[in-house]
């Protein structure tokens, strides 16, 4: 496995990166605007494409990393479903995974330190973001932040791993890059109470000064969608509506981008054909299925996704790759359903 974990001074933030193999999909946790650049020359190097970039939850101390790395790589954006975020690609809940190629992440749901904090676990090692940090806590004064949430989070989630799970926070501010569960039992003098009640009068009393970064950070880190088009009229943008009056046309093809996972949980239009995202360069290549198919058929495709971050960049990457009939459902399924388009499961 590769894993590489990077670290910004200005925030003292680490952000991760793993992959199986060289040559393979990487993923990204927790990014810096300001360290893209060596992100992308990382990626160079070690031959990976990155096709995941997560964020376990939205920072108030540095400006996310995550919407250009989706610009410049055309990468996923995760985050939990929790999020306030305007747009992410996906959005996952408590035990669901985050796969790439030859790994996984499992989701646990960890709130407290905001009420969007999530951890991830991969075998032998947990990214805890904020909630757990070598010897201390996150603080819990903003961002719809709890106290007695994040003891829950604490003592019934993270504190219950094996105790040799290495922990991996999203920041450090004393220089210490890991930790294990058993250690953080033994001597995080945050962790050493009787009871949630004591937990919280702790942190409710830490009378911190909130991030420099902050009033920066938390509007910038809310609006990280992407532009899907309507706003601009591109006739690529079709909305709910649109696709609702052409499906019924023989001369459209939906293709759903989605994963294998997402289709099952939350169905599927009715007619579309599966194409996920992460493979899409080998389907509108040169003797690739989408391109075979629109120059057999003539038919428009029409790419949705989630939220419609996936099919917005599928345009942009097909329309690049000189296939020119295609267009994306605004919103993605998140917009079908609300108009009441059918699904099948």
């Amino acid at each position: 496995m590769i894993f590489r974990q990077l670290f910004e001074p200005e925030s003292c933030t680490y952000t991760y990166l793993l992959a199986s193999r060289p040559g393979g999909e990487a993923l990204i946790i927790d990014s810096v605007f300001e360290r893209v650049d060596r992100y992308v020359q990382l990626l160079e190097e070690l031959d990976l494409k990155l096709v995941k970039v997560v964020d376990t939850h939205v920072h108030a101390d540095h400006v996310t990393g995550m919407g250009e790395l989706r610009d410049r790589t055309k990468c996923i954006t995760v985050m939990g479903e929790h999020s306030p975020v305007d747009v992410v690609s996906m959005r996952v809940k408590e035990d669901e995974c985050i796969d790439i190629e030859g790994l996984s992440l499992r989701v646990v749901y960890t709130p407290g330190h905001t009420s969007d904090s999530y951890s991830f676990l991969m075998e032998d090692r947990v990214f805890t973001g904020d909630t757990l940090l070598i010897r201390g806590t996150g603080r819990t004064d903003f961002q719809n932040g709890d106290a007695r949430a994040q003891y829950d989070s604490l003592f019934n989630k993270l504190l219950k791993l094996p105790e040799d799970t290495l922990v991996y926070p999203a920041h450090d501010y004393k220089g210490d890059t890991v930790s294990t569960i058993a250690e953080e039992i033994a001597y995080n003098p945050r962790l050493q109470v009787d009871s949630v009640e004591q937990y919280a009068d702790i942190m409710d009393n830490l009378n911190l000064a909130n991030p420099k970064m902050m009033d920066i950070a938390v509007p910038a880190n809310l609006k990280v969608g992407i532009e899907q088009g309507i706003a601009a009229h591109e006739k690529w943008a079709l909305t709910a509506d649109d696709v609702l009056t052409s499906c019924k046309s023989p001369d459209c093809t939906l293709v759903d981008l989605r994963e294998d996972n997402e289709r099952e949980k939350s169905g599927f239009i009715p007619g579309s054909i599966h194409a996920p995202y992460t493979r899409l360069d080998r389907f509108v290549k040169q003797g690739g299925m989408l391109r075979e198919m629109a120059a057999a058929t003539g038919k428009r495709l029409i790419y949705y996704c989630a939220f419609g971050e996936r099919s917005a960049l599928a345009v942009e990457t097909s329309q690049a790759m000189g296939l020119s009939n295609v267009c994306h459902l605004v919103g993605g399924m998140d917009a079908w359903e609300k108009a009441g388009g059918p699904l099948e499961q």
